[in-house]
């Protein structure tokens, strides 16, 4: 699976609770407010991206651990059931750029791994009915461990 094809995912399968997940006040807000513009606002992703953020743990941005996925991390991860390794980067849909590996918050794969922390998983249903399961193994930059909290 390419990076490309991270497009595609559908959204993560009911078989089991979802990972709990963390997100910063500063990254809550404006998604929130990306969310509640009238282009989104019965958009499918931004539906999806509303689920994920009502079972968010919501902390400061000083208090955000290291190893949380958050808006602009880097992370690498792999789907464990194809032995597959992702680079990419968290972003907002304007900044999205697929072939760099900036992957907006708005896909299914981005919206999925915003607040989880390393070593998380998710399980996914792909289109053709293909399993994935996507693990975060490494995230190399996080804006609030670097002190950038006004990205």
């Amino acid at each position: 699976m390419s990076l490309n094809n991270c497009r595609s995912f559908s959204m993560p399968t009911n078989s089991g609770l979802p990972p709990s997940i963390t997100v910063s006040s500063r990254d809550m807000a404006r998604l929130e407010a990306m969310l509640d513009s009238p282009a989104l606002s019965r958009h499918p992703a931004a539906v999806a991206l509303s689920q994920e953020l009502e079972r968010a743990q919501v902390l400061s941005p000083e208090d955000i651990p290291a190893g949380i996925v958050t808006m602009h991390s880097r992370v690498d991860c792999v789907d464990e059931l194809h032995n597959e390794e992702h680079s990419l980067t968290l972003v907002y849909p304007h900044e999205a750029d697929f072939d760099k590996g900036r992957v907006s918050v708005l896909a299914p794969v981005g919206s999925a791994l915003l607040g989880l922390s390393v070593g998380q998983t998710i399980d996914w249903t792909a289109p053709g009915g293909r399993q994935l399961r996507l693990r975060v193994t490494a995230v190399h930059y996080q804006p609030e461990a670097a002190g950038d909290f006004h990205r």
